[in-house]
C-alpha cells in the first residue's frame, strides 16, 4: 500500500535552512540508513543546492551519498536531490516533496514525505496536498517531527 506521511513543524530557522529543509535532511539520512533509495522534490534550484549542501556539511563523522540529479554517477546516489525543471529519470523508493503543491510524479512513489507548515497560507496548501493524496489511494499519517 502507498503511504504517505505529512510531518507538523515550526518555522524558526537554523544554520540558513529552515525547518522544513532541515527536517527533509534528517529524514533522508534516517531513510537512506534504512536503504531506501531517495529523491527530494525541491521547489527551485536554489533550495536544491542549499539543501546539497547541507547534506555535505550535515555531520563531519558521517558521508551522506547524495547528488543533484544529472551531476553524478548516471544510475543516480541513494539521496538525489530534484526540482521541477530537473527530475530524475531514475527509480527511488521514496520522495521527500517540499513542493507547495502536490508533484505530478508523486503517484510513481511507494512512500511520500511531506511536511505541514504552521504558516496559515502553507498549511492550506498542504491541506489541498493531502487531499490529493487521499483520492489517488495513499494511505495517510500526519506525525510530530521526530525529536
Amino acid at each position: 500500500m502507498k503511504t504517505a506521511t505529512f510531518y507538523l513543524i515550526n518555522n524558526n530557522i537554523k544554520n540558513e535552512l529552515i525547518a522544513i529543509e532541515r527536517l527533509a535532511c534528517y529524514l533522508a539520512i534516517l531513510k537512506w540508513r534504512a536503504g531506501k533509495r531517495i529523491l527530494i522534490a525541491c521547489v527551485h534550484n536554489k533550495q536544491a543546492r542549499k539543501l546539497d549542501d547541507a547534506l555535505w556539511a550535515y555531520t563531519p563523522t558521517v558521508f551522506i551519498p547524495h547528488n543533484i540529479v544529472g551531476e553524478g554517477p548516471t544510475d543516480g546516489a541513494p539521496v538525489e536531490i530534484c526540482w521541477p525543471t530537473r527530475l530524475s529519470p531514475v527509480n527511488s523508493d521514496l520522495l521527500i516533496s517540499l513542493l507547495p503543491t502536490c508533484a505530478k510524479f508523486a503517484s510513481f512513489f511507494n512512500e511520500v514525505i511531506d511536511f505541514i507548515p504552521n504558516e496559515e497560507s502553507l498549511k492550506q496548501l498542504a491541506r489541498t496536498r493531502y487531499k490529493v493524496y487521499r483520492k489517488v489511494g495513499f494511505q495517510l499519517t500526519i506525525t510530530p517531527p521526530p525529536q
